[in-house]
């Protein structure tokens, strides 16, 4: 560094040339990229003619493509649902792995490896998961077979954590509902209770037909007979496979804001009469709030631009099925035999990157708001 800088200065500059590499690689090759959508988006480029200057052509027509429809509405239909789920189950992941027990890193390292996965190599596990005769069919067929243990099973933990509550209560014991010694005790009186059952022929499997659900070719939706408010069922796989493969990555996000809370807020809490349920929404979610944030806005951003895992799927589910705008402006750049549409695929591309904007800034007004 030149002599004579101030410190700040020299701190400064030093941050500029460590982002040089990225700021020159950003402007080449994702800000003259984007320049040139947009100039394409008023044109009706196809690769091989010179682009012809058409306006709003594009933007007018789009709309009036079946297929765009359709491609719109998986797209926020897709963004909502699984934003809103994975990010719940990260949450979830992370309070629960966030509590000192022995062997926890062990399901840190179990609950990340979703994420570091290859995405061609799980959406092919899944493609054999969701088969007919696959193993999501195989799991709902031993629920439906096995429910009534289940049931007992649940059933009779109530009634021995209750008795066991009112038994320590009446003695002058301050015990939790959910007490983990307890709870313990009445796992195992349960398991007892319910080998009593079936061995007695009270509770008993219940004969079903084998369950053969349709999960990706088909054009089944969900709710059915909703009309644009349903989805279809082979989406609703690929939401299934996408929330499990992406709540690890924001469950470290989760768990990084949960260690960095103050203890003294809990025992604060604590001492004011909180209960667990009510420190978890009145002191961790409030400070994970710019954690939710970005865990938020990188998840409207990247099921927005969800595309791999329809391209894996390829035929395996009908296109209209599960395409996405980022599938139907690919399909529309390479068409196969057909000649490229480049001037309906960046107009495709402008209104997806509008969406992600809005999006994005609806949400950080709401956590400003709540701020």
């Amino acid at each position: 560094m030149p002599r004579g800088l101030s410190q700040r200065v020299q701190e400064a500059l030093a941050a500029y040339l460590f982002l040089l590499p990225f700021t020159l690689s950003l402007l080449v090759f994702f800000g003259y990229a984007f320049v040139r959508a947009i100039y394409f988006s008023f044109t009706d480029y196809n690769m091989f003619d010179p682009p012809n200057w058409v306006g709003l052509s594009n933007y007018i027509n789009i709309f009036r493509e079946t297929r765009f429809l359709i491609a719109l509405r998986n797209s926020i239909g897709f963004s909502l649902i699984v934003t809103i789920c994975q990010t719940a189950f990260a949450l979830m992941l992370a309070v629960v792995l966030n509590n000192k027990i022995k062997g926890i890193a062990l399901f840190r390292t179990a609950y990340y490896m979703p994420s570091v996965a290859s995405s061609v190599v799980v959406t092919l596990i899944f493609l054999w998961a969701f088969q007919r005769t696959g193993v999501f069919n195989y799991v709902i067929e031993l629920f439906m077979r096995y429910w009534p243990f289940l049931v007992a099973f649940l059933a009779l933990t109530a009634v021995f954590q209750l008795l066991q509550v009112f038994w320590d209560r009446s003695r002058g014991r301050p015990v939790r509902w959910l007490e983990p010694g307890a709870l313990l005790t009445s796992f195992m009186l349960a398991v007892v209770g319910v080998a009593a059952l079936w061995g007695t022929g009270t509770v008993s499997a219940i004969e079903v037909e084998p369950v053969r659900t349709v999960w990706l070719n088909t054009r089944r939706t969900i709710p059915e007979g909703w009309g644009w408010f349903s989805l279809p069922l082979p989406l609703i796989s690929i939401m299934m496979l996408n929330t499990w493969t992406t709540a690890p990555t924001f469950m470290l996000l989760y768990l990084a804001g949960l260690q960095d809370i103050p203890r003294e807020l809990y025992e604060a809490a604590a001492v004011d009469g909180a209960n667990r349920w009510q420190q978890f929404r009145y002191v961790t979610v409030p400070q994970l709030k710019h954690v939710t944030f970005l865990v938020m806005a990188l998840g409207i951003i990247g099921t927005l631009q969800m595309f791999d895992q329809v391209a894996i799927i390829g035929s395996a589910a009908p296109l209209d099925s599960t395409i996405t705008l980022a599938y139907y402006v690919y399909s529309n750049v390479f068409p196969g035999g057909a000649l490229p549409r480049v001037g309906i695929a960046s107009a495709a591309a402008m209104i997806l990157a509008v969406l992600t904007l809005i999006a994005v800034l609806i949400q950080r007004r709401v956590v400003e708001d709540n701020g």
